[in-house]
């Protein structure tokens, strides 16, 4: 692959992942999700006109804004009623991203530190546009000679979502009163069977952003089913460790490089292991020219 081709390919992809914030976007149709008057996400038209089926729980739109009733005033009344209507459309099948259910919490809040305003199900959590914080682990060896390889994971063929897809050597989502550190250290066993004793010893090293809108797409048989748009927002805590066991396969970071402009990649994991390519000097201002919006695509500001 030539170097322009390569280099537009990044680019295709930095937008697709930021594409809710680009001129031509949807994001004017969507109404900005309020709880207790801080904004939390972005809901979607087809999702909002099936949340005011619940006048109990969501106040009618107003302003460009769909809020919770301020009769639920508490984290825990907040969750517990927004769980309510989320399990019983879950049951109706309307809103279909509710068929992946995952059991699993996670804080809604305006910002990383602020405190939660409420809890939401992992599965809903696009359908309100909120956002999702995870940790991705950049594992890495060095040689002798001092040649940069990385560890790769491949996802299994029934994962929910990006079946058989390139990873990062251990990734998750933050789950509601869980800190990245303990995120980290579970994913790592869990995903990779890496000691916490090693996982520990794991370095914060950057933080990657991107908000994008999206189809889904669910293969079954011979034919392809679409679910309708819907809107996702995150941010991954990234950490980076120097050496691991040998648990998985590695490549050159050429390979790495040249991986990542393909389809094989998970498209955020990719977004973790292109950053680390400009932490580490891999890819140079001074010989790639769309450096600059490579930087910026990678810490868009949600």
């Amino acid at each position: 692959m030539s170097n322009s081709t390569w280099s537009q390919q990044i680019l295709q992809l930095l937008r697709r992942m930021n594409n809710f914030y680009l001129p031509g976007s949807r994001r004017s149709e969507c109404l900005r999700f309020e709880v207790n008057g801080a904004q939390v996400g972005w809901v979607p038209p087809h999702v909002a006109s099936v949340l005011t089926r619940y006048p109990k729980v969501f106040c009618p739109p107003r302003r460009g804004a769909l809020s919770l009733c301020p009769s639920w005033d508490s984290n825990e009344t907040r969750s517990a009623a927004v769980d309510s209507v989320l399990r019983t459309e879950r049951q109706g099948g309307s809103l279909t991203c509710l068929k992946g259910w995952r059991d699993e919490k996670y804080s809604v809040m305006p910002k990383f530190f602020d405190p939660p305003l409420m809890w939401m199900e992992r599965a809903a959590t696009s359908l309100f546009g909120v956002k999702r914080y995870g940790v991705h682990v950049n594992g890495y060896t060095i040689g002798n000679s001092g040649e940069v390889s990385m560890w790769l994971a491949r996802r299994s063929l029934t994962k929910q979502t990006y079946p058989g897809l390139l990873d990062n050597v251990a990734a998750g989502g933050i789950a509601a009163g869980v800190s990245i550190k303990n995120t980290l250290v579970k994913e790592c066993q869990e995903e990779a069977c890496i000691p916490a004793t090693l996982a520990e010893k794991a370095c914060p090293v950057a933080n990657v952003s991107s908000g994008n809108a999206q189809l889904s797409t669910e293969m079954k048989s011979s034919q392809r089913r679409v679910t309708p748009t819907w809107t996702r927002r995150g941010c991954s805590q990234k950490v980076s460790l120097s050496s691991i066991w040998n648990f998985l396969w590695t490549s050159s970071l050429e390979q790495v490089k040249e991986l990542l402009a393909t389809d094989d990649f998970k498209p955020n994991c990719a977004m973790v292991v292109l950053d680390f390519l400009i932490r580490h000097s891999f890819i140079d201002p001074d010989t790639e020219p769309c450096y600059q919006e490579f930087v910026a695509g990678l810490h868009q500001t949600l």
